[in-house]
């Protein structure tokens, strides 16, 4: 009797446990599908937002939430310099412009992406990114500078498209003469980068050599393209309103009806297109930029990318962020919905043949003369260099400097950085 009765217990006890292990396994077994939605921060300018439907279906398909901020430019490197400093990320993914590259690699802030070869081939502006073998970001926005002028304007005045850039001044003094607009033309003037790159581009789009090899300023090129803003200034061809408005509002006088004239980002060949955010649809042409004696031989690129913080804690989750936000697909709903002309050759092609981009010709034709004003690639000083060139401009356009003197300023600057990286 008492053996039947331990043996009973023993029976009892066996199945319960049995029973509790079956039960351990089938919980254990079903965790993974019950994972939460993983959330991830994206820092990115106002042009870059992805629409909510997009990053909607971008939940969906990852089960990651991205939630993006939404920053100024101008304070985007700022804000990621400021959070680095103190062990933290500003954000898990993050815009990281051309020109940052140089300096967030030598501050080792950036995370070295995963990239196929297939996307390397399809994005060729990927190699401003890459840093010795290391790709620290993805581009997303093709910018490069191309011309653009109001036909409308221009025929009222008997004009045709600027070849030179003093042909372009003396059109712009032709339009005001007829009292057709006020400020015919318009580049950035404020003390922001849009102004240092308007007189790299300037510069470079017209003589060819911003730089000379030591990295120091070519003093003759520069200082004539000085010259050559302050005249407008001067002559009143350009709103004075631009000392003080950030460059993408000054860019805006042309999609508005302000301006006829400008070379700017290739941002413009959509939205002025776009009838919620253009006055003059179908009035502007896209040209190739104009340039010395002739047409520019050669253009600037100014591209935008992405990129993730080392210092992020959730880095699987914004790769698959950056992978979505730079695929093909997405590229080409971002031009759709947001006007960003995107970085894939594969991509740009298609929307040229399919007639989604107008004016393609010149387009295709201006993207052939991209070329690096930097002989010796973006210096990492690069964020220290810019602010004495643009401040030094903005003196100049509010009356305080001559040309010679902001010249003698920014020189001075540029000169000293040189020398110190080189040694």
């Amino acid at each position: 009797m008492k053996n039947t009765m331990w043996r009973t217990g023993l029976v009892v006890a066996l199945v319960s446990l049995l029973a509790f292990a079956v039960v351990g396994c089938s919980t254990s077994a079903e965790e993974p599908a019950q994972t939460e939605s993983q959330e991830i921060t994206v820092m990115l300018p106002e042009w870059g937002v992805p629409t909510d439907a997009m990053l909607q279906e971008f939940q969906d398909e990852s089960g990651v939430k991205a939630n993006v901020e939404v920053v100024a430019w101008d304070d985007i490197r700022n804000k990621i310099s400021v959070a680095a400093a103190g062990g933290q990320a500003a954000a898990d993914v993050v815009e990281v412009d051309w020109s940052w590259v140089g300096e967030f690699n030598n501050a080792d802030w950036l995370e070295p992406l995963t990239v196929t070869s297939e996307d390397t081939a399809d994005i060729p502006s990927i190699s401003s990114f890459t840093v010795d073998g290391k790709v620290l970001g993805i581009p997303y926005a093709n910018d490069f500078r191309v011309g653009y002028y109001n036909t409308d304007i221009y025929g009222k005045a008997g004009l045709t498209e600027p070849i030179t850039f003093a042909e372009a001044k003396d059109q712009s003094a032709a339009i005001k003469q007829k009292g057709l607009l006020q400020y015919p033309s318009t580049m950035p003037l404020t003390a922001g980068e849009g102004t240092t790159t308007g007189l790299l581009w300037l510069t470079f789009l017209r003589d060819g050599k911003v730089f000379n090899d030591d990295n120091t300023l070519s003093k003759d090129n520069v200082l004539t393209s000085l010259r050559y803003m302050d005249s407008l200034v001067k002559d009143g061809l350009i709103n004075p309103a631009n000392i003080t408005q950030k460059d993408i509002d000054t860019y805006r006088q042309l999609s508005s009806g302000e301006a006829a004239f400008m070379v700017g980002p290739t941002y413009f060949v959509g939205l002025v297109e776009n009838p919620d955010e253009s006055k003059v649809v179908g009035q502007i042409k896209t040209i190739v930029p104009p340039g010395g004696d002739s047409k520019a031989k050669q253009t600037m690129s100014l591209t935008e990318g992405v990129g993730i913080l080392k210092a992020s804690e959730n880095k699987e989750a914004a790769q698959k962020f950056v992978d979505w936000y730079t695929s093909a697909a997405t590229q080409k709903q971002l031009y759709t919905d947001v006007d960003i002309l995107p970085t894939r050759t594969s991509v740009l092609t298609e929307l040229v043949n399919s007639g989604q981009i107008k004016n393609a010709d010149a387009l295709i034709e201006t993207a052939k003369l991209i070329k690096s004003p930097f002989p010796n690639g973006v210096p990492a000083y690069y964020s220290e260099m810019s602010p004495a060139i643009y401040n030094a401009i903005n003196q100049m356009a509010s009356g305080s400097l001559t040309p010679e003197q902001a010249f003698d300023e920014m020189n001075a600057k540029v000169t000293e950085l040189a020398k110190s990286a080189s040694q």
